[in-house]
């Protein structure tokens, strides 16, 4: 469990931990100990002369407050390792999850990421902080009384010693038992988190559809199995408690009866086996509580093996001697790339020069956002290369390439701040003439204007608070902010209003002055400025040229062409 915990955080925090653990472990030795100075307090009270029972109680008392003193430390110690190794987890995974390809985000991880980088972090993060002290305890306590018994009557001390394998033996089968069960309760858990966050997306369309008032199946049917996996669980624990309560009331039982008999025999007084017994009955709390303990161990442990999975998932890997694009040229050469089973780039080759617009047009599903997600390295070719200035964005750390890039995607996403902290995502350290000047290149003043609050008004979870229109303003005034020698427009006004789409175009074309420029459109009105057309179909090119050169060789472009102009 250490070990893995480690692996998880990362070996800058392996001193700190083993010096909590060290901690807590002679905090449990302190606390046998202490508990061992009762078999002399008891002899002298039970023997001839009761007063010389008060030294002993005087030590005793010392050991206590000593005892005391170091649970205090030790845990004061676990809660603040807990609180630095939850923070250092967090700034970890994320950091981690930033860097993963966006290939890796598919639909069915959304809810194991977020019951993951949740709950999960802090329950595996809740092992110092909360279990491994009294787990420690639970384990040392009672052996270093058993050392107490050995050293006090080595005939009860053997048979004490007798059932560290037994509980040991339960604790283990348990453990393997409720593997399984615990795996399917995790991953059924995870499901259903899953199915929630789709039932609550989903809200829009039951509604239009008009079944608010049934049941949602898929979520009904997943809460279903979350409490048949529970009921699993349950059962499959049992067999683990009844047996540690069984064999820690036998081993008891039987220390009472071969106690009652050496003190028959006259080989031990009775305050020694008195004494005994106290002790034995201090190492039954702590044993019975493995069952309880370890159950929340293997529930942390499990979440740790998750969190080791994600941080051991492969990032993209960055450049050792990263290289600068020499200009703002893009070039895709013989570049094949496969999402699964589906080829999505087909030996696919073309290049925008600098300062060009290149306009991609196609069918859904061709591959036109894909080739923008290439450009911008959310994925990785699988063969041929992606150039930007002559370099392949392989060989260009992260930082630089991103920095050259502004991208304006169909779905905006807006984190819940104002409009001012998503519009300053694009260049943080902007002036706030520069701020103001982005947003009335992209008629973004005009929204504010009209806002309660202004340039201070929530923009809520992802934009909720704006419309789609305003919201795609948003994200111009941010492009236009970072100010980017390359621009990747994908789909920006397919979802607008007419005037939304109006004061979109007047933004985008700010934003589009003077850079390298790809764009993928459905509204074929938008290409008509391009340098460039490419029609895209199954990750080919099937057609190239000028608008006019498209629409004069009467090809897929110039029915792709009527049939969108003839829509109403």
């Amino acid at each position: 469990m250490i070990r893995l915990l480690l692996r998880v955080l990362g070996h800058e925090y392996a001193k700190p931990v083993r010096r909590t653990v060290a901690l807590m472990t002679t905090t449990a030795i302190a606390e046998g100990l202490a508990c061992a100075l009762l078999v002399p307090v008891l002899r002298a009270l039970f023997g001839g002369d009761p007063a010389a029972a008060w030294p002993w109680l005087i030590a005793f008392g010392g050991a206590v407050a000593a005892y005391a003193v170091l649970r205090f430390r030790s845990d004061l110690a676990g809660f603040r390792s807990g609180t630095t190794l939850l923070r250092g987890m967090y700034h970890r995974l994320g950091d981690h999850l930033a860097r993963l390809p966006i290939g890796w985000y598919d639909a069915k991880r959304v809810g194991e990421v977020s019951v993951t980088a949740g709950p999960g972090v802090l329950q595996a993060m809740g092992v110092i902080a909360h279990l491994l002290s009294p787990f420690i305890s639970a384990c040392v306590t009672p052996l270093t009384i058993v050392a107490v018994m050995l050293a006090a009557d080595w005939r009860l001390g053997l048979a004490a010693l007798a059932a560290v394998p037994i509980v040991a033996v339960i604790q283990v089968w348990t453990g393997r038992s409720m593997a399984a069960a615990d795996a399917e309760s995790a991953a059924r858990g995870h499901e259903a988190t899953g199915r929630v966050i789709e039932f609550l997306q989903a809200q829009p369309v039951l509604r239009a559809g008009g079944r608010t008032t049934e049941r949602f199946r898929l979520l009904d049917d997943s809460l279903r199995e979350v409490q048949r996996a529970g009921r699993r669980s349950t059962l499959a624990a049992l067999p683990g408690v009844v047996g540690l309560t069984l064999a820690v009331q036998m081993a008891f039982t039987g220390l009472l009866v071969l106690g009652a008999l050496l003190a028959l025999g006259g080989d031990i007084g009775a305050a020694e086996v008195l004494a005994i017994l106290v002790l034995a009955a201090r190492c039954a709390d702590p044993l019975l509580s493995l069952s309880d303990i370890g159950g929340k161990l293997r529930g942390a442990r499990a979440e740790l093996g998750r969190l080791d999975e994600v941080l051991r998932t492969e990032p993209l890997p960055e450049p050792h001697t990263p290289l600068q694009p020499r200009g703002h040229a893009l070039e895709f050469d013989s570049v094949v790339f496969r999402h699964g089973d589906r080829t999505v780039a087909d030996g696919l080759s073309l290049s925008v020069p600098e300062g060009q617009r290149l306009a991609v047009v196609g069918p859904s599903g061709g591959g036109k956002s894909t080739l923008l997600q290439l450009l911008a390295r959310f994925y990785d070719v699988d063969s041929g290369a992606v150039r930007v200035g002559g370099v392949d964005v392989r060989s260009i750390s992260t930082e630089a390439l991103m920095a050259r890039i502004a991208i304006v995607f169909q779905r905006v996403y807006l984190f819940d701040g104002t409009i001012e902290e998503n519009v300053r995502l694009g260049r943080p350290h902007a002036t706030e003439a520069e701020v103001r000047e982005a947003a009335t290149a992209a008629r973004l003043d005009e929204v504010i204007e009209r806002l309660p609050g202004g340039w201070s008004a929530k923009v809520g979870e992802g934009g909720a608070l704006l419309s789609g229109g305003e919201r795609q303003r948003v994200s111009i005034a941010r492009a236009l902010l970072k100010d980017a020698p390359i621009v990747l427009l994908d789909e920006v006004t397919s979802a607008l209003d007419p005037a939304n789409e109006m004061a979109v175009h007047e933004g985008i074309e700010r934003l589009m002055a003077g850079r390298t420029v790809v764009l993928v459109a459905h509204r074929l009105r938008t290409v008509r400025r391009a340098d460039r057309v490419v029609f895209l179909d199954r990750g080919r090119i099937v057609e190239a040229g000028t608008h006019e050169d498209l629409l004069h060789a009467g090809g897929r472009y110039a029915d792709f062409w009527e049939l969108t102009t003839a829509a109403p």
